[in-house]
């Protein structure tokens, strides 16, 4: 600047302006990113071990993967009878605060020691590993017989349903709602059932996802990571995956199940 020369006031605005953009940049550069990290939930006994769930956020925050830590005593002390119902089946799982927001209320194991119908499809030891979007209270609703029979059997609109999905009557179970599957899984193509994913809906909703995977699989210490099908639109905001995940983690000694690849809708 020379002399007591002043500039015009929108060139001053503009100059400041750039004068703090650049301060602003420089204290950003300085920054340090945030760490991506993971947070569990409390755990819950299952056979001789345990099972937690957990999420893991970027640096900047947004969920990459939500999950289940099973750890690899849980496939030892497992109950080799049939539970008397549904309840006594069921291992629930409370999910970390970090997790609100997802789209999820809570995780559900299922143990199967002779595994369910249809006989000769999923007839093998098994875990149903249900990742719920409604709460408890709205499951415990679901009773699938009487005039909610109706409601269990009803179809979600076409953009609802993932594509080359089918929702078949007999499917529909208490306290859960009815079980859409692929007809074109290697379960119904002669390969036998080892690993597959399913999606729940009830009254035309859908309202939570499945990977089902059997006991032997888990045996074999899997990296599994497998895409799946998805629909055009979902029941509500939240985060959804686009694969699925089965993977043996040799240092903790714990199978992780997990939905990968989250993306908001």
């Amino acid at each position: 600047m020379v002399g007591n020369k002043r500039f015009h006031p929108q060139v001053s605005g503009w100059l400041l302006a750039l004068a703090t953009a650049a301060l602003w940049s420089g204290c950003a550069a300085h920054q340090p990113k945030m760490a991506a990290a993971t947070y569990e939930g409390p755990a819950t006994a299952i056979g001789a071990g345990n099972a937690r769930s957990f999420v893991t956020l970027d640096a900047a925050g947004k969920p990459e993967t939500i999950g289940i830590r099973l750890s690899a005593a849980a496939l030892r002390g497992l109950p080799a009878e049939e539970p008397k119902d549904a309840i006594e089946r069921e291992y629930l799982l409370r999910l970390p605060p970090q997790a609100a927001g997802l789209g999820y209320d809570h995780i559900g194991i299922d143990w199967n020691p002779h595994g369910h119908l249809p006989q000769g499809i999923y007839d093998k030891p098994h875990f149903d590993f249900h990742f719920y979007f409604i709460d408890t209270a709205a499951r415990e609703r679901i009773s699938a017989v009487g005039a909610d029979l109706e409601r269990a059997h009803r179809l979600p609109a076409a953009e609802l349903m993932p594509a080359g999905y089918i929702l078949p009557p007999g499917t529909e179970v208490p306290r859960m709602g009815a079980h859409a599957i692929d007809p074109q899984g290697a379960e119904f193509s002669g390969q036998g059932f080892t690993k597959t994913f399913l999606y729940g809906f009830y009254d035309g909703r859908m309202i939570f996802i499945e990977p089902m995977i059997t006991t032997a699989f888990l045996e074999t210490k899997p990296a599994l990571h497998t895409p799946i099908a998805v629909p055009e639109q979902y029941p509500g905001p939240g985060y959804y995956p686009i694969r699925y995940g089965v993977v043996y983690n040799d240092a903790r000694q714990e199978y992780e199940i997990t939905l990968e690849g989250l993306t908001r809708h």
